[in-house]
């Protein structure tokens, strides 16, 4: 911590091998020259670019992030669903509806501060699950007792909803900020009543490629309007995101400052 400030770090999703090495190989250097507090990443993306297994969720934990959060894909591998359910580390979109496994939001202490991370999924272009808002508002109810840093991830298509989420919530939380389309917005920025916010972190692995799977595919999925299976991009992969810098105390945001590594 710092003078009661906190900075945190929140990844783009990680894709595939590539992500996971760009991890590897950089998030502690990062988290170091940085000095970060607490690291949050998306996660639903790196098996293979679907789905994430129990091995995947040990290795983001053992690498230094703090809470791994997701979205629609979280329910592609079988086996981490019990995972979900004995973990409070990681997140699944807190509107799906009961009784589906795991938790949407938790509260974890680091250092002399509680970090609140909260995961939701949009409707617009997706599956019509439950109420996103509304879903959030009653978690904050809860969440506010503990503390007023709660970070959101938002995984949605849609940026209208995501800019809707972040002007709902503007004052309530420390950050809004949107995951799933893979490529990073430059529009960051703090919103009036001191939310920080963007539309998009961008995707943490091969950003020479289509939302992070295999041009060649995808080009021939366009073509053919086939039902062609995408496949995670090979190459070099990158680091994605924001870190937000914020008042410990009040919660309120004081920078937000987008990357690519």
């Amino acid at each position: 911590m710092h003078d009661d400030k906190v900075r945190v770090l929140m990844l783009g999703d990680v894709s595939g091998s590539a992500g996971m090495g760009a991890l590897f190989l950089g998030l502690s250097s990062f988290v170091r020259e940085r000095d970060i507090d607490f690291v949050i990443a998306n996660g639903e993306n790196a098996a293979g670019g679907f789905g994430i297994t129990e091995s995947d969720f040990r290795t983001f934990r053992s690498m230094g992030v703090d809470v791994v959060t997701s979205g629609n894909h979280i329910w592609q591998k079988d086996e981490i669903l019990s995972v979900l359910d004995r973990e409070d580390t990681i997140l699944r979109p807190i509107n799906y509806p009961e009784p589906c496994h795991g938790r949407g939001w938790t509260v974890r202490r680091k250092g002399s501060c509680q970090f609140a991370v909260i995961n939701a999924q949009g409707r617009m272009m997706m599956s019509p699950i439950d109420d996103p808002f509304r879903r959030v508002s009653e978690a904050l109810r809860e969440i506010s007792k503990a503390t007023r840093l709660v970070f959101v991830d938002f995984h949605a298509e849609s940026a209208e909803e995501k800019e809707a989420m972040a002007f709902y919530l503007d004052g309530k939380v420390t950050a809004v900020v949107g995951t799933h389309t893979h490529v990073q917005t430059a529009d960051e920025k703090i919103l009036p009543g001191g939310t920080a916010y963007i539309t998009d972190l961008g995707i943490t692995g091969v950003i020479d490629a289509v939302i992070g799977s295999s041009p060649e595919k995808s080009i021939e999925r366009q073509l053919t309007q086939l039902p062609i299976k995408s496949e995670v991009a090979e190459g070099e992969g990158h680091m994605q995101g924001v870190v937000i810098e914020a008042d410990a105390v009040t919660g309120r945001a004081l920078s937000i400052e987008r990357f690519t590594r």
